[in-house]
């Protein structure tokens, strides 16, 4: 048992080579104030070699981890030191001990680490762990922002070998009088659920440059690329993963033929009420069946379904294009990859007959251009789910900050949060 009251004082504020100069309490509701030297042999000049005389003390104060309820600001008297070569280029220089706080910082590195663990790994708002360090929320985001780039950038196995790759967009931010949206791209390890990257912006340019960005043979080991029916991220896919088979996600195609069939009901309604669907009106009430699964439907519903169909359907439009979205939702049903693809083709030529309406004749189209992708589903059974998943993740972080504004911070707490870092490595790790 340490029974020396200084050596005690020294253990209780834990920072290793440290003479405890003072306390200073300014009572309660203030920080309690650490002031501390540091106990290491003069150094010598980094340019020359020789031995280097002290010029005085600079003191900085850091917010540090609280101690007995208290806010704690530790204040540090480091050291100045002067080289007395007039032939070296060095003149003076500050002590660094980056045990205590590297360079420029703000909170001690102990600090430091538990808010980057506190907001990037548990997903904790920024003022609430600011408040419990007793600072503003600008200095625990910026420590948080600079020791999240470190650990990142420490951790090289982070990213391994990806076999399905998978993007999606996410809303970044609305900005402006006009409420401007712009958007994020996910990128994610559909078979290791993990957030690879955010790239701004959601176009082909963003995702060719991300993807050109990475290793040659990072790039060859990707045997699938899954999307959703989206035109930029098939043209980049194109250009930088020629040897990926893509993978047009099943959600994304029966949503799509859900949408052609509200669109045909929502014709029909205007067409035979002259407005829009209202409480009481046939199509109105059927707009929930139609896009449920037809297995699901009970026995009641399908009498009801049928009968309101009747009433409110008299060209047969909408009966048409419901069996169009179940025709579709049949793709997935089939186990043969052979029979999936004829099955798709001839779909995709069946929805495009003239007797089929306008907008199931869209669809068809729709289809015939993505019937490869389509029918790669039945060899690959990835999908863009885990990409949802981890866009879920993100939506959290952003409810957690009460939205962004700035896409480095956006990008830094959602790869925190969602892109598996090996946090063991943060405590080996300093910010430049």
């Amino acid at each position: 048992m340490e029974t020396d009251p200084t050596r005690m004082c020294e253990l209780l504020v834990g920072l290793g080579e440290v003479d405890l100069v003072g306390i200073d309490d300014g009572g309660e509701g203030t920080p309690l104030v650490v002031v501390i030297r540091s106990r290491r042999p003069r150094p010598t000049c980094d340019a020359c070699g020789g031995w280097v005389w002290s010029k005085g003390y600079r003191t900085v104060v850091l917010v540090d981890l609280p101690a007995f309820g208290r806010p704690v600001r530790l204040r540090w008297r480091k050291r100045r030191w002067m080289c007395p070569n007039t032939d070296c280029e060095v003149s003076s220089f500050v002590e660094q001990d980056p045990t205590i706080g590297p360079a420029r910082a703000l909170l001690t590195s102990r600090a430091a680490r538990w808010a980057t663990v506190q907001v990037g790994k548990l997903g904790r708002p920024v003022q609430e762990v600011a408040a419990e360090l007793g600072c503003d929320w600008h200095t625990v985001n910026q420590e948080v922002v600079r020791w999240g780039e470190a650990l990142l950038e420490a951790d090289g196995d982070r990213v391994g070998a990806v076999e399905a790759v998978g993007v999606d967009e996410t809303l970044f931010v609305k900005r402006g009088r006009w409420r401007t949206k712009q958007w994020a791209t996910s990128v994610v390890d559909v078979g290791g659920r993990q957030l690879l990257d955010m790239v701004p912006g959601r176009t082909a340019k963003g995702v060719e440059d991300w993807f050109s960005s990475q290793p040659g043979g990072w790039l060859e080991g990707i045997l699938w690329a899954v999307l959703d029916l989206s035109g930029p991220y098939r043209s980049a896919y194109d250009r930088v993963l020629p040897n990926a088979a893509q993978v047009a996600d099943p959600f994304h195609v029966i949503r799509l033929a859900n949408q052609r069939l509200d669109e045909v009901r929502r014709r029909v309604q205007n067409e035979t009420l002259g407005h829009r669907g209202r409480k009481g009106d046939p199509l109105y009430g059927v707009r929930r069946l139609l896009t449920a699964a037809s297995e699901r439907i009970s026995d009641g519903g399908r009498t009801r379904l049928r009968g309101l169909l009747d009433a409110g359907d008299p060209h047969g439009e909408v009966r048409t294009a419901w069996h169009a979205k179940e025709t579709v939702r049949g793709i997935y049903g089939i186990d043969s990859t052979t029979d999936a693809l004829s099955y798709t083709l001839q779909l995709a030529d069946d929805l495009q007959d003239e007797s089929c309406p306008p907008e199931i004749n869209r669809l068809g189209r729709t289809i015939a251009r993505w019937t490869p992708q389509i029918a790669n589903w039945h060899i690959s059974k990835v999908t863009n789910g885990p990409t949802e998943a981890l866009n879920n993740l993100i939506k959290r972080i952003k409810r957690t900050a009460f939205g962004f504004r700035n896409f480095a911070n956006y990008r830094i707490r959602a790869l925190l949060y969602a892109g598996k870092p090996n946090w063991d490595l943060l405590a080996t790790v300093t910010p430049h």
